[in-house]
């Protein structure tokens, strides 16, 4: 393949534990290209857009069909519930936007997703709650579940749920099971398979017209020159082998499942967009070397909005760490960065960013992979000088107050990737594109 045509593809993913503000960067992006695929996740993922005021909450469906002349797609590696799915198209459509399937629709999904039924909301919900168990602090969507029945090789594919007298099969011998260990183990009351085959075969009705082999289409469309975007769900460092482990999803998050999620070859990748925010930060449990624990965390979390799109749940809060973020560009072969909510650190006379760790009162400078060595870990912090010029809304690089201005800078030096992007709020207009990064995407 030309470097050309490589140019007219990229990853755009989260670079920490997600929640960076990827839903308006893949919007803002989109404009750019013609096909947005989601990768990886499931409806435990919220993106979040604001167009002119409206806001939009997106969580199986890529943030790229809010653009009339963008195809969204839902790749291979993503795990599908099919109500949640339905009801997301429905808000879309009562919402005015024209979301249909068919070969000459808008939004596709793979034949070769796999399918979340019930019974893995009732597995998941049951252990995450079990005594004695760790928590991770999962959605209980019966994500993980479903991905452990799919390296099991027992779950059921998008292609299946089609078949009806497969499906009634699956349903009948999966209940038996899964109730039975359900039973066993949490002493949780039996799911019905009759009428859970009954639910899902009129969803399955509804849900035909979208799928198709989506591999073939993406494949296509870059072969014909189509600006093809891949989006990621969660961040870098709640990936299934590369991430904070066990406090990880159950997916794989980085660059790496772009192909595996979309069954697009590797050399087709033509570069790789990282979304960090100006701080950091983290729902659920597990390790968080910066996270603040003083007021600052409350003033962060109050202006910055920080509560999950799906959950409610309040964001953990942090200052950004630069030792994280360099094995997050790393491991993704990050070549740009985009930087959001720039306009939350407004007015705070002093910014600690992290600039290495000591573990034992040594300096180290690769991350531990176990939660022992990540949680002893001890920051040590640069402060940086702050601005009391408000950032919110400023689209012009130039503009900015000059201690951002060199904020940005220092966080680019140190990072090893690009800066080409910078929100400075969460409507779609309050952004600005680097020269380089908007030469580079429009090449």
């Amino acid at each position: 393949m030309s470097n050309a045509a490589k140019k007219k593809t990229a990853v755009v993913l989260g670079a920490q534990w997600g929640d960076e503000g990827k839903g308006k960067i893949v919007d803002v992006l989109s404009e750019r290209f013609s096909v947005v695929a989601r990768y990886a996740g499931g409806h435990n993922a919220g993106h979040t857009v604001i167009i002119k005021g409206r806001k939009f909450v997106l969580q199986l469906i890529p943030c790229g069909v809010l653009r009339p002349d963008c195809r969204g797609v839902i790749g291979n590696g993503v795990v599908l519930d099919p109500m949640a799915f339905l009801s997301e198209v429905q808000r879309l459509k009562d919402a005015g936007l024209a979301i249909e399937g068919g070969p000459n629709g808008q939004l596709f999904v793979s034949n070769r997703a796999q399918v979340i039924l019930p019974y893995h909301r009732m597995i998941e919900l049951a252990a995450e709650n079990a005594p004695g168990r760790t928590k991770i602090g999962t959605t209980s969507r019966g994500i993980g579940p479903a991905y452990e029945d799919k390296m099991h090789r027992s779950g059921l594919r998008v292609v299946d749920l089609l078949n009806s007298a497969l499906l009634r099969t699956h349903i009948e011998n999966a209940c038996h099971e899964k109730n039975t260990i359900a039973h066993a183990l949490f002493g949780t009351e039996p799911l019905d398979p009759k009428s859970m085959y009954e639910e899902y075969a009129r969803a399955a009705e509804q849900i035909a017209p979208y799928v198709t082999d989506t591999s073939a289409l993406l494949n296509n469309a870059i072969r014909d020159g189509e600006h093809v975007m891949f989006e990621g769900a969660q961040g870098t460092l709640l990936d299934i082998d590369h991430g904070t482990y066990p406090f990880v999803t159950s997916s794989s998050a980085t660059a790496g499942g772009a192909v595996t999620g979309t069954g697009v070859g590797p050399t087709r990748i033509g570069t790789v967009i990282g979304v960090t925010k100006a701080y950091v930060t983290r729902v659920g449990e597990g390790p968080f070397p910066t996270e603040i624990q003083d007021s600052s965390a409350d003033l962060l979390r109050a202006r910055g909005q920080e509560y999950g799109a799906v959950t409610g749940r309040p964001r953990r809060c942090g200052w950004l760490d630069l030792p994280l973020l360099r094995y997050s560009n790393e491991i993704n072969g990050t070549e740009w960065l985009v930087v959001t909510k720039m306009d939350v650190l407004d007015g705070l006379a002093e910014i600690p960013i992290c600039t290495g760790y000591k573990l034992g009162g040594k300096a180290i400078d690769t991350i531990p992979a176990d939660v022992r060595g990540l949680e002893s870990l001890q920051p040590v912090y640069t402060k940086l000088k702050g601005w009391s010029e408000p950032t919110e809304g400023i689209t012009e690089f130039s503009k900015l107050p000059q201690a951002a201005q060199d904020y940005l800078a220092f966080l680019e030096k140190e990072s090893g990737a690009k800066v080409g992007m910078v929100s400075t709020g969460p409507d779609r207009d309050q952004t600005m594109l680097l020269p380089g990064f908007d030469a580079a995407l429009s090449s």
